[in-house]
């Protein structure tokens, strides 16, 4: 506070009243636009209102969504070519067509195939041990004593930051002394019974599947939760009539609890997919992308803001959103199925 001058205040206090002015504006201007459509009167009434309403969400989608992902999909074919001017001998920087060239370097060269494949088994992982884990978990726990707190305990880690669950792995489980007293509560458990403590986050390849057991942690939760309500959704005269066919637990849940339930198993398997596929904060707090660690989310950020190699960051956003499609048209499938079964 004290190094801040009187030139500071005045020039924050100028941006305060032009972002005050700017929000009044559009405020008032939107108001008019508003209060002209209702005046409409007709036949026209509805549709005039129709497009005053659906204008400036899709004006606000294309400036903040689809200007920026074409922009992208440009940046990822052109490459940045520094030349001397002839004339000053100072370096300017042209942008050229690259045609295909980032993306056969994002898949040829070590580093870059070592990323997206760590990005893969994220995709692959996650949302099958979080699914997994938590659908076995709601069935064993369903209508048990102490049901609430036992949800509870596993959906605590909802409410943590990936920061915050990274610091809580990375100090309290994971951590590693080469010399000296572990700390680490699985390194101690490991010295307690014998062996020799283990390096979670630097030996190769398992360094990355103690990340993914992070985020597994952290969606069992919602996973849980979510499949919880829908087991309960089941009417209980059909488990009832099963039994009383002589099918047993197992063939009860095969039969009759995971089809009424597969839509819901849809919905979490993607949702926990979409979420993994932005990892970053898990890989950033903990290991920075080193020891082959490294995903596409991370080495998005490293090569577009601190390499500035826009153009391969630009590719790895396209490439991550590539992997979205199949999983966005795998979810509309099988919604579309579970709609004609019923």
């Amino acid at each position: 506070m004290r190094g801040l001058d009187s030139q500071f205040w005045s020039t924050q206090g100028s941006n305060v009243t032009l972002a005050v002015i700017a929000i009044v504006a559009f405020v008032a201007v939107v108001a008019l636009i508003m209060f002209g459509a209702d005046l409409v009167r007709g036949r026209s009434r509805d549709k005039v209102q129709l497009v005053v309403l659906v204008t400036p969400v899709l004006a606000l989608l294309a400036v903040g969504l689809i200007y920026p992902a074409f922009d992208t999909i440009w940046i990822s074919f052109t490459e940045s070519v520094r030349e001397p001017d002839p004339e000053t001998g100072i370096n300017t920087v042209t942008t050229t067509f690259a045609g295909l060239s980032n993306y056969v370097y994002a898949f040829t060269d070590p580093t870059m195939a070592r990323t997206i494949l760590n990005t893969l088994l994220w995709m692959i992982f996650v949302p099958l041990l979080s699914t997994g884990i938590g659908l076995a978990y709601a069935v064993f726990i369903d209508r048990a004593k102490g049901e609430k707190v036992l949800k509870s305990l596993v959906f605590m880690p909802m409410a943590i930051s990936m920061v915050g669950a990274s610091v809580i792995w990375g100090s309290i489980m994971y951590n590693y002394n080469q010399t000296g007293d572990q700390t680490g509560m699985l390194n101690a458990l490991l010295v307690l019974v014998g062996l020799e403590p283990v390096s979670f986050l630097t030996v190769q390849p398992w360094n990355t599947f103690f990340l993914i057991l992070i985020l597994v942690w952290s969606q069992t939760g919602f996973a849980m939760v979510i499949i919880s309500a829908a087991i309960k959704g089941v009417p209980p005269e059909m488990n009832e009539a099963a039994s009383l066919d002589g099918a047993n637990a197992w063939e009860r849940f095969w039969s009759i609890t995971i089809p009424s339930i597969r839509g819901t198993l849809v919905v979490v398997v993607t949702t926990i997919t979409i979420a993994t596929l932005k990892v970053y904060d898990i890989v950033r707090t903990l290991t920075q992308g080193r020891n082959s660690t490294d995903v596409v989310a991370n080495k998005m950020f490293v090569l577009s803001f601190v390499e500035q190699r826009q153009e391969l960051g630009a590719a790895l956003a396209v490439i991550l959103f590539a992997f979205v499609i199949p999983v966005v048209i795998y979810n509309v499938r099988s919604l579309n199925k579970v709609k004609e079964t019923r």
